[in-house]
């Protein structure tokens, strides 16, 4: 068993971070098997909470990666992980690169921290020289950004600026060196491609006996859960789309885990394979009503 590094784990807050699922996702990878109704991480034993036991030489692929829980838990030698959100892999390639700059200008951040302050970086990206910013420049902006706004909450709208106000926190961790130093050793050891784009070029580029875990924005037919992480959204042709893709990924024998809401859409899309019901407590959405505890489903390919 691989021992997880104590400091390895997301460096940012992300609306749908599997954290807390950890031990189901965890229990899930490793072939246990779970009640077909409803689990939480309280029913799992001691046996089911070690590292997950991915075979050193399988490819992992992650098309959603996001702020990469089950990444950091798997911590998988030959991976492959994307996301279509730029600013968010320039953060992955800067850490694995250059994390000591990035490091230095995040103290700068904290240092300067006011609310006026967060919202002169905020408007950052509305001026015409914000693309002539270095990758650590903007990667060091967005983790600021993350850390002290309202919430963690990560968005945009529709001309793709930042827009989420200030988060009146009292003593925010801006930089966390531990972390950002964990997750550049983890980046810098192992063979992990990062890339920028539509999670169909990754996903349907897996080979036979790869394990692909897609955590996409999630459905929401009701519009009440936060899906909004870049300016196009993530649309219900799209979750069918998803859907095409991980059977024919499962028709090539890739082993495939997807997390998403428990929607009769999705019971009725993946009614050929394994869900389960798990139970999730959501912290980070743009409605105060609509976080607490909701059912989720996991959607496994194997027995």
């Amino acid at each position: 068993m691989t021992l997880r590094p104590p400091h390895l784990k997301p460096f940012l807050k992300w609306a749908g971070g599997k954290r807390q699922l950890l031990p189901v996702i965890r229990a899930t990878l490793n072939s246990t098997q779970l009640n077909s109704t409803q689990l939480n991480s309280t029913q799992l034993n001691s046996t089911q909470l070690n590292s997950t036991q991915l075979n050193s030489t399988q490819l992992y692929i992650e098309p959603f990666v996001g702020a990469g829980a089950v990444l950091f838990d798997v911590m998988p030698s030959r991976a492959v992980i994307n996301d279509t959100n730029a600013l968010l892999i320039t953060c992955y390639r800067v850490i694995r690169q250059d994390v000591h700059e990035l490091i230095e200008r995040l103290e700068a951040h904290a240092a300067a921290h006011t609310e006026d302050y967060f919202y002169t970086i905020r408007a950052e990206d509305r001026d015409e020289s914000y693309d002539a910013q270095s990758p650590v420049a903007q990667a060091a902006r967005l983790i600021y950004l993350n850390k002290t706004c309202f919430n963690g909450l990560y968005r945009v709208n529709r001309s793709g600026y930042f827009n989420t106000p200030y988060g009146a926190y009292r003593d925010p961790v801006i930089c966390d060196a531990p972390v950002l130093r964990a997750v550049h050793c983890y980046l810098r050891d192992n063979d992990v491609t990062i890339l920028h784009g539509d999670y169909t070029i990754p996903a349907r580029e897996a080979p036979p006996g790869a394990l692909v875990y897609f955590d996409p924005p999630y459905h929401t037919p009701n519009q009440r859960n936060f899906t909004q992480y870049a300016a196009d959204g993530f649309t219900e042709a799209n979750q069918v789309e998803l859907a095409a893709v991980f059977r024919q990924l499962s028709a090539k024998g890739v082993d495939c885990l997807l997390s998403n809401s428990d929607t009769p859409l999705m019971h009725a899309l993946y009614a050929d394979f394994h869900i389960d019901i798990v139970r999730a407590t959501r912290a980070i959405n743009a409605r105060a009503s609509e976080r607490g505890a909701v059912n989720e489903v996991l959607i496994r390919n194997w027995s």
